[in-house]
């Protein structure tokens, strides 16, 4: 599935993907259970939540075995980049920086993360600076 024709998955549809990127191919069960540990959701609403999903094409269902297996039909990467970018353009006017002083003016930011991030802006620098030059 190409990144322009990739649906974009509603959030409960995010959470049983966030399950089956995390777990690999599952059924309904293991998917409803996995989503009970955080919130209270019902086995027919999981359920029928995966056959949009398959209707979508955001899943395949492997029909083979008595319990039909779900399993991700979109990437996790492309996923992600696509509704941070639909956010990024609708919230932060495709501005990068505002969205990024606006996560670290907001949350606390730990010791380990803030040097994460300065790795990541010194190798955008680099890259940057080769292709300016």
């Amino acid at each position: 599935m190409s990144k322009s024709s990739t649906p974009k998955p509603t959030e409960s549809e995010l959470n049983i993907l966030q399950v089956l990127w995390a777990k690999g191919p599952s059924s309904v069960r293991i998917v409803n259970d996995t989503l009970n540990e955080t919130r209270e959701i019902g086995y027919t609403t999981t359920l029928k939540l995966m056959q949009i999903m398959t209707e979508k094409g955001l899943v395949i269902r492997d029909t083979s075995t008595r319990s039909h297996i779900y399993s991700p039909n979109v990437s996790e990467d492309v996923t992600k980049n696509n509704l941070l970018n639909g956010f990024l353009k609708q919230t932060f006017q495709g501005s990068a920086g505002n969205l990024v002083m606006q996560a670290l003016g907001n949350h606390k930011t730990s010791p380990e993360e803030l040097e994460q991030i300065k790795t990541l802006i010194k190798e955008i620098e680099k890259s940057n600076h080769g292709t300016n030059q």
